[in-house]
């Protein structure tokens, strides 16, 4: 397996950009200046990493190496493209999940770990607002993560279009929906828009979606976990696959 690995420095992280490394996130130093500073600043919105401007204190709790106010992580997995990713799998019904705001890294590898087990086409993550593909991801997706492809993207809406674009119906999970998971019928190839059961599914990315659909629930209870609830809704396509 491989492990997420840090890197230090701005030429070093720089040097990692230029040459195309899987990036999940960086740390800058919080008021840094220069002129090196600034150009890998440009660098990391070209490339649409994700990044936080920190304190030093949290740098050095990654390493005391001269880390110049910078400091990356590489991803233990390579993400893919997602047009390439649609573009292999026209031909057979497909399964994709969209995951809006799942920032905890247990939670992703939970949901990574279902998709395996039923044969989801592919994950695609926020650049920024998403959990990190790290360790702990990896553990807890029992090895789904080298199973399962995953993509980045700019922006949700983005993937949104592509997928409506080859014909993908796009399903949003959502409490708000009228109709239930097991009244909808889920015909050809699917993309599952799943949120965090705090703040639920971008309003932009809902009235986006071709539909919605919601699991019941009791009362006393108004959402679920998102890995739970994402498990649900892959057993109820696979089990109309196989029953209809």
């Amino acid at each position: 397996m491989k492990e997420a690995q840090e890197i230090y420095g701005i030429r070093a992280i720089m040097e990692a950009i230029i040459q195309d490394k899987t990036i999940d996130k960086i740390w800058l130093l919080k008021g840094q200046q220069g002129h090196l500073f600034k150009q890998l600043e440009q660098k990391i919105h070209e490339k649409g990493i994700s990044f936080s401007y920190v304190p030093v204190e949290r740098l050095e709790r990654f390493s005391h190496q001269n880390h110049q106010g910078a400091v990356a992580r590489i991803a233990p997995v390579n993400f893919v493209a997602l047009e390439e990713l649609i573009e292999n799998n026209l031909t057979q019904k497909s399964v994709y999940l969209l995951l809006d705001g799942i920032t905890d890294a247990r939670n992703l590898g939970a949901i990574i770990r279902t998709a395996a087990a039923v044969g989801v086409k592919g994950i695609v993550l926020p650049q920024t607002g998403s959990a990190p593909v790290n360790a702990d991801t990896v553990k807890t997706s029992a090895g789904g993560i080298f199973s399962v492809p995953l993509v980045k993207v700019n922006h949700l809406k983005d993937a949104l279009f592509l997928f409506q674009a080859h014909d993908i119906k796009t399903v949003a999970v959502s409490e708000k929906a009228e109709k239930t998971a097991y009244e909808y019928p889920f015909e050809g190839s699917l993309a599952f828009i799943l949120g965090a059961e705090d703040k639920g599914i971008q309003k932009g990315l809902l009235n986006m979606a071709d539909d919605s659909v919601k699991l019941p629930m009791n009362d006393q209870m108004d959402s679920l976990n998102v890995s739970v609830a994402c498990g649900i809704m892959l057993y109820e396509v696979k089990r109309q696959q196989f029953y209809r």
